[in-house]
C-alpha cells in the first residue's frame, strides 16, 4: 500500500503549530531526553529568570551543559516562566553557566522556543539590549563545541541571545523570525489581519532557512506535529543532537571557533 503524502501545511499554519500548547518544552526535554539534569540558578547580579534555564545534563552518555528557554503548562507556570520571555539576567545566567561549560570542556546544548525578549520598562532599564549584545559577542568565540535546537518560535534577538553555535539544528514544524507575522504586518501593512501574508513573505519555516543557510539541518516531526507524539519528538532531537556533538567533537576547538564566526558572517551574501 502506498504511504499517505502529507498535505504541506502553509507558513501561517507551521506558526500555529509552533506555538501549539501542547508543543514540547524544556521540561520535556529534561525529562525525556536528559539521563540527569541539575539546574543552576541566578546570574549573581539580579536574581534568577524562570524564562531562561540551565544547569548540568547527561544525554546519550555525553556530559552538556544545556540551557533553553521555558514556556511552562498552564496559567501558573506560563506566568512565572513569562511566557518564555527572557530577562537581562536570564541572557546573563545563561552566558555564566557557558563559561562553566567552556572551563569544564562541557559541549552546550541551547533549546530555543521564545516570541521574543521580555519588552517590558524595567527589562530594558536593567539592559535587555545590551545583555543580548554580550551573548551574541561571547558565544561567537566560546570555545566548546555548541549545538542549537530552535523547538518551537525563534523569535528576534530573545532567540538569537542564546543561537550562536556550530551547528544550528530546526524542528520541522517550528519557526525563526527577526519579527512575528503580526509585528510585520503591523509594521508594513498596518494591519495585523495581514499575518498570514507576513509569514510567507519572511521566510520563518525550516525550509526556506535550510535553503538560505541559516540552519544546517531539519530534525523531522511525528504526523501533525511535535505535540502529537511528545516522546518521539524528543527522541528525533536527541538523535540529532548527539550525531553533532559526535561531529562537533571531533574539530579542534580553534578551528571550531574559526568556523563558527565566519558561518554566521557569512550570513546575508548571496
Amino acid at each position: 500500500m502506498a504511504k499517505k503524502t502529507q498535505k504541506k501545511l502553509s507558513p501561517w499554519e507551521i506558526v500555529q503549530i509552533a506555538r501549539h500548547a501542547e508543543r514540547p518544552n524544556i521540561a520535556d526535554y529534561t525529562r525525556l531526553m536528559c539521563e540527569d539534569f541539575v539546574e543552576l540558578h541566578g546570574d549573581r547580579l539580579f536574581g534568577d529568570d524562570r524564562g531562561l534555564i540551565g544547569g548540568f545534563a547527561t544525554i546519550g552518555g555525553e556530559r552538556v551543559m544545556l540551557i533553553g528557554h521555558r514556556k511552562g503548562r498552564g496559567v501558573e507556570e506560563n506566568i512565572e516562566a513569562n511566557f518564555g520571555m527572557a530577562s537581562p539576567e536570564g541572557y546573563r545566567k545563561a552566558m555564566r553557566l557557558m563559561r562553566l561549560a567552556e572551563k569544564y570542556g562541557l559541549p552546550v546544548v541551547s533549546l530555543v522556543d521564545t516570541p521574543g525578549a521580555y519588552p517590558g520598562s524595567e527589562a530594558e532599564a536593567r539592559g535587555q539590549a545590551e545583555a543580548i549584545a554580550h551573548n551574541l559577542e561571547f558565544m561567537s568565540t566560546l570555545k566548546t563545541p555548541v549545538v542549537i535546537v530552535v523547538t518551537g518560535e525563534g523569535g528576534s534577538g530573545g532567540a538569537l541571545g542564546i543561537a550562536v553555535g556550530d551547528r544550528i539544528l530546526m524542528l520541522e514544524n517550528a519557526v525563526y523570525s527577526v519579527i512575528s507575522p503580526e509585528g510585520c504586518a503591523s509594521i508594513l501593512w498596518r494591519d495585523g489581519t495581514k499575518a498570514a501574508l507576513a509569514a510567507e513573505t519572511l521566510k520563518i519555516t525550516a525550509d526556506s532557512l535550510k535553503g538560505l543557510g541559516v540552519i544546517d539541518e531539519i530534525v523531522p516531526e511525528p504526523e501533525g506535529g511535535a505535540h502529537a507524539d511528545v516522546a518521539q519528538a524528543v527522541a528525533a532531537v536527541r538523535k540529532a543532537v548527539l550525531a553533532s556533538l559526535s561531529a562537533l567533537k571531533k574539530v579542534p576547538v580553534a578551528e571550531l571557533v574559526d568556523r563558527r564566526y565566519a558561518k554566521f558572517a557569512a550570513m546575508g551574501r548571496f
